[in-house]
């Protein structure tokens, strides 16, 4: 089974990579992995050798039906400061997963609008596979904008949070 980093590792290879499509298959478990699609990763463990689990067709749709319904009011409304943030740094999700901005439902946010923010410092949590990973700011600088919801689920290379970097 692959560790979490390894599959980052992988979809950052594939990324950059003239690749659309990678599949791989060791001891029952498969990861399926596509470019310029929005079902960007898969992974699925089988029950057993003999009884393959077909899941990844069912929640794709609602994945693709999801995203540009939340995703199309925010460009309208990013489009008149496309110049201000092209001087923004963008947090990226490094992984499929879904977005907490707080480490748990009754705490305080990482980070909100106004914050300043150290290299390193947490910004959220995305939650894949059952696995909490703590993302960290690339940069020192203010966060000016946060660009997703708390439950929301994030593709691989979605910016969550625009920065105004030191």
């Amino acid at each position: 089974m692959l560790k979490i980093q390894e599959i980052r590792e992988l979809i950052k290879l594939i990324d950059k990579s003239s690749i659309n499509e990678f599949k791989f298959e060791n001891d029952g478990a498969k990861i399926v992995l596509k470019k310029n699609n929005l079902t960007v990763a898969s992974y699925q463990q089988e029950e057993s050798q003999d009884q393959p689990v077909v899941q990844q067709a069912a929640p794709a749709p609602q994945v693709q039906a999801a995203a540009p319904a939340k995703a199309e009011p925010e460009a309208k409304q990013e489009t008149p400061k496309a110049e201000d943030d092209a001087s923004l740094h963008k947090i990226v999700s490094p992984m499929v997963g879904t977005f907490y901005a707080s480490p748990s439902p009754d705490a305080d946010v990482f980070v909100k609008p106004g914050d300043q923010i150290s290299k390193d410092s947490i910004v959220c949590i995305i939650e894949a596979m059952k696995l909490f990973n703590e993302i960290e700011s690339e940069v020192n600088g203010e966060i000016v904008k946060v660009l997703v919801d708390n439950g929301q689920l994030v593709e691989y290379g979605q910016p969550l949070f625009l920065v105004k970097a030191e």
